[in-house]
């Protein structure tokens, strides 16, 4: 099969389509034809040279994919050749085919294109499993997502006005205001005119910054707040005032999703499939897509993505 390899640490130039060995399929395993993949931050750390794949785990990049079973291993009952999927992924996406774990393989949603199915799984499992697993997000709190028009953004701001929270998300553009305001956001905050923390009180946080974010996320928080940081983009190291934690009862949260064991990834991907999957074929959350590539070009998307200007997913496409 063909994929792109990362031939050294580097811009977008590394990546190149080459041909590369077929995967094997393990007892437990789906065999995906890969109809899609999309570009997320991680393949960009990866491609230069921060971010390896977890063990095991093939070393193309690629988080997830949707496309159709070509086969299952050993002990697979819940799916069968010529389902329609999408895929969670530990790497590997961008490539002709992909074997994965049963466990984070789910039917693509039903009313939603099969290209466009390659945008949820990673957005949808990241959305879920912080907001409302971990940040435990109820109806009628305030959660401020930070990263609006990204994809994780534009999913957090849909799934979380659709279960009936207020939605307060930080954008860089004007343009980019109109457009998540467009997806339900109901106050829009443009970070490079305003100072967040004095905009707005939450009960939950969802964080891509980490350390540059850290103090004002803090003040942010209303007591019994929760904060929940999945990026680094701001730094890794920062202060915290312990105090203002303690008084206001704060807790905060710092998780990834690629490296965790199978069996986590597992009971995460169910809870979408049960809670979430149900609001995306009723049309109240969409896969929010830029822009489809051909996946020989995926130096192009990553330049889309390096220029900051795009609003939700880049796609990979066959």
């Amino acid at each position: 099969m063909r994929a792109i390899e990362i031939a050294g640490p580097g811009g977008p130039e590394v990546l190149e389509w080459r041909e590369v060995p077929d995967p094997q399929v393990e007892r437990g395993d789906v065999l995906i034809d890969v109809t899609a993949s999309a570009v997320n931050r991680a393949d960009v750390l990866q491609r230069q040279g921060f971010y390896d794949p977890p063990p095991g785990s093939p070393p193309y990049p690629g988080l997830e994919v949707s496309g159709v079973v070509a086969e299952v291993g050993a002990d697979v009952e819940q799916f069968k050749p010529g389902d329609e999927v999408c895929a969670l992924l530990g790497g590997g996406g961008y490539a002709e085919r992909v074997a994965v774990p049963w466990q984070q393989v789910m039917p693509a949603p039903a009313n939603v294109p099969l290209r466009a199915a390659a945008g949820l799984p990673e957005v949808a499992c990241t959305v879920w499993s912080n907001v409302f697993m971990v940040g435990r997000l109820r109806r009628g709190e305030t959660l401020l997502v930070h990263g609006g028009a990204s994809g994780i953004g534009t999913f957090a701001v849909q799934l979380a006005k659709a279960l009936g929270a207020h939605v307060v998300t930080t954008v860089g553009s004007a343009a980019k205001a109109e457009q998540v305001r467009e997806l339900g956001a109901d106050e829009v905050i443009n970070y490079r005119e305003e100072d967040f923390a004095d905009k707005v009180r939450a009960d939950v946080i969802l964080d891509i910054m980490g350390a540059k974010y850290l103090t004002g996320n803090v003040r942010a928080l209303r007591t019994g707040g929760r904060l929940v940081i999945i990026g680094l983009q701001g730094g890794r190291k920062g202060e915290i005032d312990l105090g203002a934690m303690l008084s206001k009862r704060l807790s905060v949260h710092a998780t990834t999703l690629r490296a965790r064991p199978v069996d986590e990834k597992g009971v995460i991907v169910r809870s979408v499939v049960d809670n979430v999957w149900p609001l995306v074929e009723a049309g109240a959350v969409k896969p929010v897509v830029y822009a489809e590539v051909p996946m020989a070009e995926a130096a192009e998307a990553h330049r889309m993505l390096d220029s900051g200007e795009h609003v939700g997913k880049i796609l990979l496409v066959r």
